[in-house]
């Protein structure tokens, strides 16, 4: 996990979209061994997740991670 304070931002690498909803993603953080819904409008602009079977960095709000322990 890395955090950017210029951009609020948590950044976790690795991750995939495992399940989609219209307005939340089911996201396996491996760096946690968690699966977590979180969502759209908690994405980072700089998040690479958005749809189902999406892989790469997961940038979310940093409220947010910090609410779901992050």
């Amino acid at each position: 996990m890395l955090r950017n304070p210029s951009h609020d931002a948590v950044y976790f690498d690795g991750c995939k979209v495992k399940a989609e909803t219209a307005m939340a993603v089911l996201v396996v953080i491996p760096d946690l061994d968690k699966e977590v819904w979180i969502p759209k409008s908690q994405l980072h602009d700089d998040s690479e997740l958005a749809c189902k079977g999406d892989e790469g960095t997961l940038a979310i709000t940093e409220w947010f991670a910090e609410k779901e322990g992050l």
